[in-house]
């Protein structure tokens, strides 16, 4: 069985039921002959996602985690239709296959082609070597491509159909604010002076553009000839249409740099390679994008302090299912310390 080092061998709880995936993949797909193989992706919070092989044959399968979810979260076939639609025009988004509603696993899946390449995580792919210089042109190369995906016009695709861009920021701000409070635990603090800025400074943008939302270093992949060139992004879970300002202000929220107070380093486990030498500042992360794009940013504190509030409800909402039983993860158990260390950095993100 080929064994590659981004995945590991499949979660306890967290098995598929192989033999039914087969059967309808090779119902479906024009699969080679060979007994199927599944192993697991194990970076991701949030949907689960596994590798499927069979001979030469690769492909990745998505599905949401196990137990109840929130409402309108973990949307499987949302995610397909927008692959669908964006992967002919954006081609960094992997080609998707087929989508299945629930009756093989009980759960919605779909799978998709799998990329080969590199991923920047917590330390530097082996064989790469780690220089400054290596760190700036990854740097920039995930500027220049957030904004080519925010130069993807959307009114020739078919998410035309799936969004409505008008009141973006107003939604986003008040729904975010709902699932906190909807997921809110006993240990967690409930953020009344945040909200309340937030609802105060909601900018009214005009721009709309097709929105990642969830644009990270780990969520891209980069190429083994030529490790600054990306050749995959991931995790279209989140991605829309609406203000390209509140994706930069997201990816911001990942993007951690050597002088960030350690519980931002740490929050989700270890430091990231961002940290290191040659790689952005956020500051010049943001100077890059608005050279680029030609937008203006001076509002940009607004959407950064947003983003800070938003990972905090995406963290809870993680939280709540570990804490109501529906998952027994042990890296979710300490996961309300970084909620609230995410909400006091956001208030101090917006001076209060």
């Amino acid at each position: 069985m080929v064994q590659t080092k981004d995945t590991r061998p499949v979660r306890p709880g967290e098995e598929l039921d192989t033999e039914g995936v087969e059967k309808f993949l090779r119902h479906h797909l024009d699969l080679p002959d060979g007994k199927m193989q599944v192993r697991q992706f194990g970076a991701g919070h949030s949907n689960l996602t596994y590798e499927l092989l069979v001979g030469d044959w690769k492909a990745v399968l998505r599905r949401p985690p196990m137990g109840p979810v929130a409402a309108k979260a973990h949307d499987m076939e949302r995610e397909y239709k927008v692959l669908k639609a964006l992967h002919p025009v954006f081609p960094l988004a992997p080609k998707p296959y087929i989508f299945e509603s629930g009756e093989v696993l009980g759960s919605p899946f779909f799978v998709m082609e799998r990329r080969e390449g590199l991923v920047y995580d917590t330390s530097f792919p082996e064989g790469i070597e780690e220089t400054g210089e290596l760190g700036r042109k990854i740097s920039e190369t995930m500027v220049d491509r957030l904004v080519e995906l925010h130069d993807v016009d959307y009114t020739e695709t078919s998410l035309i159909d799936m969004v409505k861009p008008e009141g973006f920021m107003e939604r986003q701000i008040h729904g975010w604010i709902k699932r906190f409070e909807k997921a809110r635990t006993d240990d967690v603090v409930s953020g009344e002076r945040l909200k309340r800025w937030l609802v105060d400074h909601i900018p009214s943008s005009s721009a709309h553009a097709v929105i990642h939302y969830d644009y990270k270093l780990n969520n891209s992949m980069f190429s083994k000839d030529n490790p600054s060139k990306m050749v995959g992004l991931f995790d279209w879970e989140m991605t829309t249409v609406g203000d390209p300002l509140a994706d930069l202000g997201a990816a911001l929220s990942y993007w951690i740099e050597k002088d960030d107070p350690e519980m931002l380093k740490t929050g989700l486990g270890k430091v990231p390679v961002t940290v290191k030498e040659g790689f952005y500042t956020r500051d010049e992360f943001i100077q890059r994008y608005a050279d680029k794009s030609g937008l203006d940013l001076s509002q940009i504190h607004v959407y950064q302090t947003f983003a800070y509030f938003k990972l905090a409800g995406i963290i809870q909402q993680i939280y709540f299912r570990y804490k109501k039983g529906q998952t027994n993860d042990p890296r979710f158990a300490r996961m309300n310390v970084f909620v609230n260390n995410l909400i006091r950095h956001a208030e101090e993100t917006a001076g209060l």
